[in-house]
């Protein structure tokens, strides 16, 4: 963890000095800031903290994911607050309209599907319109804890096999991660999809 805080220092020191007064909660305490207002190294910083402890990874995913859905609030309250015509200015109403179905379609799948992707995925675009479109608080905070904690297990299992160079090889292979992470989210609708039509012949 010292290694990754020293690392931090030369380009984020203010975010090194902010972790150390955390201690474990840091990366929690980061992801929260980060999805909340300032852009942070997430996956450097949950890279550093599962290398120091390996036996404890899984908190550490656990403990950013909770961060990021508790941080995601305010944009998404913003959004909420009545961002339409913010986001309008920005998209078309083509596009608008699209947006809008999806959430209508699927907003669980709407929100997660982007928490589990690495950057650039703009993230906070899509809690922004999660906000506009007035998705519920406790579908959203699901969403995005259940998105980042698979994005993060997979990236924690990456450093547990090939060390803290797994960020930099996620980093220059970004499109294999999304692969891994897009099959995921597949295997998942489809897992819902026959639970929701076996309920639905149950009912019938």
């Amino acid at each position: 963890m010292k290694a990754v805080l020293v690392r931090l220092a030369a380009k984020w020191k203010l975010v090194a000095l902010f972790l150390a007064q955390f201690g474990v909660w840091g990366v929690g305490a980061a992801a929260l800031v980060d999805s909340s207002t300032i852009p942070v190294p997430m996956d450097l910083i949950l890279a550093g903290y599962v290398w120091a402890d390996k036996s404890h990874f899984w908190l550490y995913c656990l403990l950013a994911s909770a961060g990021s859905a508790i941080g995601g609030l305010l944009p998404y309250g913003l959004g909420r607050a009545g961002g339409e015509l913010f986001l309008l200015k920005r998209v078309n109403r083509k596009r608008y309209e699209r947006i809008r179905a999806r959430f209508e379609r699927q907003e669980f799948l709407a929100m997660m599907i982007p928490s589990m992707l690495p950057p650039p995925t703009p993230w906070k675009a899509c809690v922004f319109a999660a906000g506009v479109f007035e998705m519920r608080i406790v579908p959203f905070m699901l969403a995005v804890f259940t998105g980042r904690m698979v994005r993060w297990l997979v990236l924690s299992l990456l450093v547990l096999k090939l060390g803290p160079g797994a960020v930099g090889l996620v980093e220059h292979h970004r499109l294999v991660l999304v692969a891994i992470v897009g099959g995921l989210a597949v295997v998942g609708f489809a897992w819902w999809w026959m639970r929701k039509k076996r309920a639905g012949k149950l009912k019938g």
